[in-house]
């Protein structure tokens, strides 16, 4: 979790009057998760955050899902994506995967974003390039290449490239957060976690907006739903608490190492509703004499593993047709491991620099229109060099 921060003007004591300097009583809003037991923030608005003046449907921009069907490994490249030139990073976003935990998509965005709220759950930005600026109601964050940028549920945001910026995009059911087993039971992060409160940054300063009747997205249970709120929603003159957007950059994740390899938990760096998110970063390898640096063959017994490669040249994969800005898909069901050669090839190695994006799901994650867009039908055969799309 984040750790407590307070930003702008708050009153001493919560839940008392609090006015403006013409004496106007601010409207405090309390943000919080799971109901009244669970982290939360209070803000101070300048106006009603409940005033609205219309509510329409909007139609879904995600597609369909198909399953993974026939059951194979997959690659897909997201560098094979088109974008028109005036892309935004929330309604030109592309799904590629889904279930009913998580919504997987990716954009290149080149344009302002309407303002937006996810009702549904939190959302994780990773970013794969280039820079922007989200700007949220607690305020506003600047975000590059190798960013995270966890957002929470009904946070209302907007992203404002810088001239290009490339995000992957994890679409939560529910709430994304370090793992417990980094946390003591009062939320600070413990010794053996690879990263810490030094490294998250928050909103360090309010952005008030003036403006009236503005369109903010919502997405819910039941689809999407835009609300037209009669003053601008960045009207928050300050808040306080535990629950607000931070980023932290994948290269202040400590890679974990031992004399043999490590198991993918090592990597975790969040958790989500059955799912997980692994950062697998540049580090010294496996050091015992006789050591396979390289992953050895495993089941997905229970998860499906989509891996993003964004760095580095990734050992395992050699061979594969596998690079920089491509996703794979290793499907319960299928035993897979590194291409031939790689395990014999790395012995020896003592450094690997690799940087990867990896997320588990305890459910089959099905396929989205832009997988279909995007897969190099080559892959699946890639171990034994034989198949339909090999010749």
């Amino acid at each position: 979790m984040p750790h407590y921060r307070s930003v702008g003007e708050i009153p001493r004591k919560r839940h008392t009057q609090f006015r403006s300097p013409e004496g106007k009583l601010y409207a405090e809003e309390l943000m919080g998760v799971e109901g009244f037991s669970s982290d939360s923030a209070l803000l101070y608005h300048r106006h009603l955050p409940t005033a609205i003046v219309n509510a329409e449907v909007v139609e879904d921009f995600r597609g369909p899902l198909v399953p993974n069907h026939p059951l194979k490994p997959r690659h897909f490249r997201s560098q094979d994506l088109k974008f028109a030139a005036d892309t935004n990073a929330v309604t030109g976003r592309r799904t590629l995967f889904g279930n009913a935990d998580v919504v997987i998509g990716f954009v290149v965005a080149t344009a302002p974003s309407p303002l937006y709220r996810n009702a549904v759950g939190d959302e994780l930005f990773y970013v794969q390039g280039g820079s922007a600026t989200v700007e949220t109601v607690y305020g506003a964050l600047r975000v590059a290449d190798g960013d995270y940028l966890v957002i929470p549920t009904s946070t209302t945001y907007r992203v404002v490239p810088d001239s290009e910026v490339r995000l992957f995009i994890v679409e939560a059911a529910g709430h994304i957060g370090p793992p417990k087993r980094y946390l003591s039971t009062k939320g600070q992060f413990l010794e053996h976690s690879p990263y810490c409160e030094r490294d998250q940054r928050g909103p360090t300063a309010p952005l008030l907006v003036d403006g009236e009747d503005v369109d903010v997205l919502v997405r819910h249970r039941a689809g999407l739903t835009r609300f037209t709120y009669a003053n601008h929603p960045f009207d928050v003159v300050g808040w306080d608490g535990c629950l607000y957007p931070w980023a932290f950059h994948i290269s202040d994740f400590e890679p974990i190492t031992g004399r043999v390899h490590q198991p993918p938990p090592v990597h975790q760096t969040f958790e989500g509703p059955n799912f997980v998110v692994c950062s697998f970063m540049p580090r010294k390898v496996d050091y015992h004499p006789d050591a396979i640096p390289v992953p050895y063959n495993h089941a997905n017994v229970d998860s499906d593993e989509l891996m993003f490669y964004v760095g580095g040249n990734y050992e395992a994969r050699k061979g594969s047709g596998i690079g920089i800005g491509s996703l794979s898909l290793h499907p319960s069901g299928f035993t897979h491991g590194p291409q031939p050669g790689a395990a014999e090839a790395s012995i020896g190695a003592d450094f690997f620099d690799e940087t990867a994006v990896m997320v588990d799901t305890f459910r089959p994650l099905d396929l989205g229109e832009a997988a279909a867009d995007s897969e190099d039908p080559r892959y699946a055969w890639s171990w034994s060099k034989r198949g339909p799309d090999w010749a």
